[in-house]
């Protein structure tokens, strides 16, 4: 699989002309190459992935992390360097660039260690950029990159579950951030015992738990807390960083309440349910990325609240791919495209948002992500 994606990356670089690219995005070294036990931080240890139009693929990489790279990566050699030892990872890079006329990088995925040094070493006017060509590969998943989005459907499944059953009156937000990890390690670890040969990969799910409650629900991005929950709070759960199954990345959200529901959050939380369904409505092949979205914000907006922030993206082997469900992107919907879609209202003191990750099919879409959000299943 990762020998295949090589080998379609360097005939698409020919294509362009483009004589060598460098490929320092955690994500993309992993899609190209299958390597993906490293720092994953910026730690001042970066890893390069030279990949030439012609040529033997180099995996640039600590030393210590030899082992790891020896065990994944499909390349053709790799070139390990330590902390202090003679140039460290600039040691190779001159000898890979060398006779080269063309090069692409990331230009937004390159550590500002190594983009100075490209800058140095390469006159700029020989860079091109690598990311469109990556992202335009990696918008149609393969069959083995579906089944990956399923299983990462039935692990956020399992989490979402577990949350919404350990929301109660006087429980704190952690206990909850606790349940949805267990929950979705196990589950992660079942479909890899049963389905998978990879035995280094972890089921454990990371990222700290997105969720609020009470006052706190107009954070978007508030992290489980030491909070208690208490009877008449809406608790908003997350789980668009921890929907990472085999590193392949979805998106999921719910809002519920405990015990009782004021009526003006309900009628928010349902201006947010029917503008997702717009979306969701409006999802086909051929159909704009932004025509999506529009979809979506025509809800919001025509119910009087405020234009609303995009209303989903694509998902992979990262959190954000191409397209991006948002005016201005004219990219057209394909079937194979992994969508997280939301639904979502904010107010001043409340918000709800719900979201679901699909497979775009050939006359429609599949969902990945399965749970009620029916006003009566939602109020606990």
């Amino acid at each position: 699989m990762f020998r295949n994606r090589l080998t379609l990356f360097q005939n698409k670089l020919a294509e362009k002309n483009i004589d060598l690219a460098l490929i320092t995005d955690e994500d993309n070294v992993y899609y190209l190459s299958g390597y993906y036990d490293y720092l994953h931080m910026e730690f001042g240890r970066p890893t390069i992935l030279v990949v030439p139009q012609n040529g033997p693929v180099i995996l640039i990489t600590p030393t210590i992390d030899l082992n790891a790279a020896q065990s994944a990566a499909q390349v053709d050699r790799i070139a390990p360097w330590n902390d202090g030892m003679g140039n460290e990872w600039r040691e190779e890079l001159p000898k890979a660039i060398r006779n080269t006329t063309t090069i692409a990088v990331e230009p937004d995925h390159m550590p500002p260690m190594v983009r100075a040094y490209v800058s140095e070493v390469i006159d700029t006017q020989r860079l091109e950029n690598a990311t469109p060509l990556l992202s335009a590969m990696r918008m149609i998943k393969s069959p083995e990159e579906l089944q990956l989005a399923r299983h990462a459907g039935e692990v956020a499944t399992a989490m979402m579950v577990a949350g919404r059953g350990a929301i109660a009156d006087g429980v704190p937000e952690f206990e909850v951030a606790i349940a949805t990890s267990q929950a979705g390690t196990r589950k992660a670890a079942d479909l890899l015992t049963r389905h998978y040969a990879d035995t280094d990969m972890s089921p454990n799910t990371h990222f700290l738990q997105i969720m609020a409650s009470g006052d706190s629900i107009i954070k978007t991005h508030h992290r489980a807390s030491t909070r208690i929950m208490h009877k008449g709070d809406p608790v908003f759960l997350c789980f668009c960083g921890m929907t990472n199954f085999h590193r392949f990345k979805l998106g999921f959200d719910r809002t519920f309440w405990i015990g009782d529901a004021p009526k003006d959050q309900i009628a928010v939380y349902e201006v947010a349910v029917a503008s997702q369904k717009a979306a969701l409505n409006a999802l086909r092949p051929g159909v704009t990325a932004e025509s999506i979205h529009a979809e979506y914000a025509n809800v919001i907006q025509e119910a009087g609240y405020n234009y609303p922030f995009r209303c989903g993206r694509a998902t992979g082997f990262s959190f954000l791919e191409t397209p991006q469900l948002v005016t201005g992107d004219k990219t057209i919907i394909q079937p194979g495209m992994v969508l997280a879609i939301d639904g979502s209202v904010s107010v001043e003191t409340f918000r709800a948002q719900v979201g679901d990750s699909v497979i775009v099919t050939e006359d429609g879409w599949e969902p990945l992500t399965q749970h009620t959000k029916a006003v009566q299943d939602v109020i606990l």
